[in-house]
């Protein structure tokens, strides 16, 4: 999956209908909200505000009036084919007078967010896990070395009697095989711990 790194905006013009799409990175509904709600805001009289929320948690279509189908739906479309997440998509419509049609408001809408996305500078999103792990305290600064060379996050450090608890943050592709390789630079004194309860 691939992320926005910056909002992005863009101006498109169909059959003197206005079109402005905006791209912003989120990671919850509650920031996507707060977004929209300052979009609304700067374009009070726009005709139609429609919008889409992917992030790895929730998901959000809203076609604002447009008939169903025209609007949202096209605009998820082009974020799913381009593997696109954690984002707030939302196009502003100022109507110009002139009826598009359903096709030509998919089309529209799709290229408006096509057009910002032209912009847009992409990042690879990897996924991650936090695993948890214990040693020995005299062991500690060697853990966080290796983890520092092989650049995993270890932090939430938790220090009793005879052991450091730390969590890990590791690629989840390459989570056993990193682990493996700590185990053994540790010369086996390290253990994964089962998870913390929520």
């Amino acid at each position: 999956m691939q992320q926005v790194l910056h909002p992005v905006e863009a101006e498109t013009e169909v059959r003197k209908s206005r079109f402005i799409a905006l791209v912003i990175p989120v990671t919850d509904r509650q920031e996507a909200q707060r977004h929209l709600a300052q979009i609304r805001q700067r374009f009070p009289d726009a005709r139609h505000v429609c919008a889409v929320l992917l992030t790895s948690s929730d998901s959000m279509l809203d076609d604002d009036g447009e008939p169903s189908g025209t609007a949202a739906k096209p605009m998820y479309n082009v974020l799913r084919h381009k593997d696109i997440g954690n984002v707030l998509a939302v196009v502003v419509r100022y109507f110009g007078g002139i009826k598009l049609g359903a096709g030509g408001l998919v089309r529209a809408y799709s290229q408006a967010l096509g057009e910002a996305l032209l912009k847009a500078e992409l990042v690879e999103v990897v996924p991650r896990v936090d695993i948890r792990v214990s040693c020995p305290p005299a062991r500690e600064s060697r853990l966080r070395h290796l983890c520092r060379q092989a650049d995993i996050p270890a932090g939430n450090p938790q220090y009793e009697a005879d052991s450091v608890i730390l969590t890990l943050t590791l690629e989840a592709a390459q989570c056993d095989s990193q682990l493996a390789g700590l185990y053994s630079a540790m010369s086996g004194e390290l253990t994964r711990l089962a998870p913390s309860p929520p």
